[in-house]
């Protein structure tokens, strides 16, 4: 009996693994759906995006669906930034990595686009510049 209740936590651990697979392959699975004919997408813990016919769109993943946080077409955009998650308006550096978001500056507005990855966030920059035809 003792050798039963033993092996009860790793049957506990797995099933509870097991749910958290299947519900990342779950958010994975309606990226897919959701991002496909994209120029550009990507989904990580900030969120997914995508760039698809001229329009950036941003979501966050909530309750087993995506829940838009907002649009932005390229043509007008102005300028991006990258700046730090949680600290304010502080311009992130070269050096630095982990989360950060990209200040998206266009048609009058402000928008924040989170990213996990601070690497990933740079090349984000190029992108959507270089397809945006902007000028900084």
């Amino acid at each position: 009996m003792t050798h039963g209740l033993l092996w009860l936590p790793l049957l506990v651990a797995f099933v509870v693994l097991a749910a958290l697979g299947w519900l990342e392959r779950r958010r994975q699975r309606l990226f897919l759906e959701w991002a496909a004919g994209s120029e550009l997408s990507k989904l990580d813990g900030g969120g997914g995006a995508r760039l698809k016919d001229g329009c950036l769109e941003w979501t966050s993943f909530e309750a087993g669906k995506f829940k838009p946080q907002g649009s932005l077409m390229v043509s007008k955009l102005e300028l991006v930034e990258l700046l730090s998650l949680g600290s304010g308006d502080a311009p992130l550096t070269d050096e630095s990595h982990g989360a950060c978001r990209l200040r998206l500056i266009g048609d009058g507005r402000e928008y924040d686009l989170p990213f996990s990855d601070a690497d990933r966030a740079r090349r984000w920059i190029g992108e959507l510049m270089s397809r945006s035809r902007c000028e900084l």
